[in-house]
């Protein structure tokens, strides 16, 4: 076996000789031989059939050692099965035999030889003595070898812990999420492709999710962890990962932890609404429910409940099916306001809005809406889209000069500047613009985005889907008007905000070959001299400026030459007119 130090091993105190007793047996004795006898006789395997075969083992060059050591590991995997078999049946019985293993082998955990079978009762206990468990903790190789089920009832009693083992997680799912953010390679995907049940098949929340087990003590941990650091950097990222956390124990069905949680039910339909890419009429009589079921004394559930709706997944699919609801007034000639499934979803909105100030404050009360916002600023939405689609038929009409949209009133401009519902409304109707490729509709809109309040549209998760839909525009950079409502009235004047660098370089990524070249070489020149470019900028810039100066556009193909017996046959004389 291994050559651990006797004191370390604690073979001793579970009544195995170890060498410091051979060598008081060899000191003590004055016949050495007989005491190696002995020893040998006490302390050997006590089989008759294995004494018979030592001495044909010898003739073969079996040194006794090897022997052992194979016997040792042949008993060591029965026992680990044994204790497996035992741990399946789950009854007191079972659970008392693993407890009295435990006690009898645990003073030799250091044992490294023994070890694996103490983790393996420990790892089936349902609840190992707090002994055992705080000499763990104080010993970091037993701690680091420890199985996550053991490790668990240490974490519960140890939040700080707790907490360092999670954070890089926390700090890994962040990284993923910013790098599906600003990613450039692939611009088919944006941030909002990936399935709910795709997400969390994530390996980081798959981790998590090992780390937390059926505990719902880690769980509710967990969520504390996530409010603290929402709280701390406002990032909604932490807001998905409450959802997705959640949403995969309900995969898992752990009810124990489904039934405790007052969120539960509400999360699990927004992300029926999130799958399903709308939110339909059934599903909003539920959600409704929801939030009129909130009791008096049980307010601090808004708190929770608008961290779900600041998911930027949840905020993107009530979004768009408000922009739905607008376009369909356009269709039925019938006023927002007339709509109550669009006033859960602006209800819905601004609770997620909401959500940062309302935990801080500990104010757990819905937002108030205005009723200006129904009357006054979503009809001249509206308005907007009629006169888009007014503008599309008649670009088809042959002959019809197309004029381009009117500048917003005074109106629109104060409710996006004050408003944070106003702005969301504003930045998903330019997105719907973009995506329908509307250019005049975006070079009088987009640059009005720059006055949104607490500058909502300069958010990452906007500037993708933006990016992602002008990168399907690059024809329209040739248009000088296009280019500057787009660089120079948006992007350049905050480029100097690192988040919107980023997301300018994807961009530049994709239509860089359809600006003219004095404008590129203008932006690249200006990006290249600010000396505080981050390390993880850099290698972006520099690889985009690779692309540029390697680019070669397409040769115009030229008609090719046909050569077909029909090309000789002469044309029909055309009829003559009668």
């Amino acid at each position: 076996m291994s050559k651990d130090s006797d004191t370390d091993t604690g073979l001793d105190k579970i009544g195995i000789a170890t060498k410091q007793h051979l060598s008081i047996a060899l000191t003590t004795s004055s016949d050495p031989l007989r005491a190696i006898q002995e020893f040998q006789n006490d302390n050997g395997i006590d089989a008759v059939t294995c004494k018979i075969a030592l001495p044909f083992l010898d003739l073969h060059g079996v040194n006794r050692l090897s022997l052992h050591l194979s016997i040792f590991e042949s008993i060591r995997e029965r026992l680990m099965q044994r204790v497996t078999e035992l741990a399946a049946i789950n009854d007191a019985d079972s659970i008392q035999k693993l407890e009295t293993l435990l006690d009898s082998s645990f003073p030799a955990i250091k044992n490294k030889d023994l070890r694996p079978v103490i983790m393996s009762v420990m790892k089936h206990l349902p609840k190992v003595k707090d002994e055992y468990l705080k000499q763990i903790l104080d010993d970091k190789e037993l701690y680091s070898e420890v199985a996550v089920e053991v490790k668990r009832q240490i974490w519960v009693n140890n939040q700080a812990l707790f907490g360092d083992e999670v954070q890089p997680l926390l700090a890994q799912y962040l990284k993923e999420k910013e790098w599906s953010l600003y990613r450039h390679d692939s611009p088919g995907l944006t941030f909002f492709s990936p399935t709910p049940k795709q997400r969390r098949q994530k390996e980081t929340l798959t981790q998590l999710l090992e780390m937390i087990g059926s505990n719902i003590k880690l769980y509710d941990m967990v969520l504390q962890f996530l409010r603290t650091l929402f709280l701390r950097s406002r990032n909604t990222h932490y807001c998905t990962l409450r959802v997705e956390l959640l949403m995969a124990i309900h995969d898992l069905e752990l009810n124990a932890i489904c039934s405790k949680d007052p969120c539960h039910k509400f999360t699990w339909c927004v992300d029926a609404c999130i799958r399903e890419k709308t939110v339909n009429t059934s599903r909003s009589r539920e959600l409704q429910g929801f939030l009129d079921s909130v009791k008096k004394g049980q307010e601090f559930v808004l708190g929770d409940l608008s961290m779900v709706l600041s998911d930027p997944y949840s905020l993107n699919t009530i979004l768009q099916s408000l922009m739905k609801i607008l376009q369909s007034c356009v269709n039925t000639d019938s006023l927002p306001r007339e709509s109550s499934e669009l006033q859960l979803l602006c209800r819905m909105l601004a609770l997620g809005m909401e959500a940062w100030e309302m935990i801080d404050s500990g104010n757990f009360k819905e937002p108030r809406l205005e009723v200006g916002f129904f009357t006054k600023f979503l009809p001249y939405m509206v308005t907007l889209m009629a006169e888009d689609q007014i503008r599309y038929f008649s670009s088809k009409i042959a002959g019809d000069v197309v004029t381009p949209p009117n500048l917003p009133p005074d109106m629109y401009a104060t409710w996006i500047s004050g408003d944070p519902l106003a702005c969301l409304v504003a930045m998903y109707y330019t997105l719907q613009c973009a995506r329908m490729k509307d250019r005049l509709a975006i070079i009088q809109i987009l640059p009005t985005l720059i006055h949104c309040e607490n500058d909502r549209a300069y958010s990452d998760t906007f500037l993708h889907c933006l990016t992602s839909y002008l990168i399907h525009m690059k024809d329209d950079f040739q248009h000088e008007d296009f280019s500057t409502a787009v660089l120079d009235n948006f992007f350049l004047p905050d480029m100097a905000r690192f988040n919107i660098l980023r997301h300018l370089l994807r961009l530049l990524f994709h239509v860089h070959h359809k600006l003219p070249r004095p404008r590129l070489d203008a932006i690249m020149e200006e990006i290249v001299a600010d000396k505080e470019l981050s390390e993880v900028v850099r290698p972006t810039v520099e690889a985009l400026q690779e692309k540029i100066s390697n680019y070669e556009p397409s040769p115009i193909p030229s008609p090719e030459k046909m050569d077909s017996p029909l090309l000789s046959v002469p044309a029909p004389t055309p009829a003559p007119h009668r």
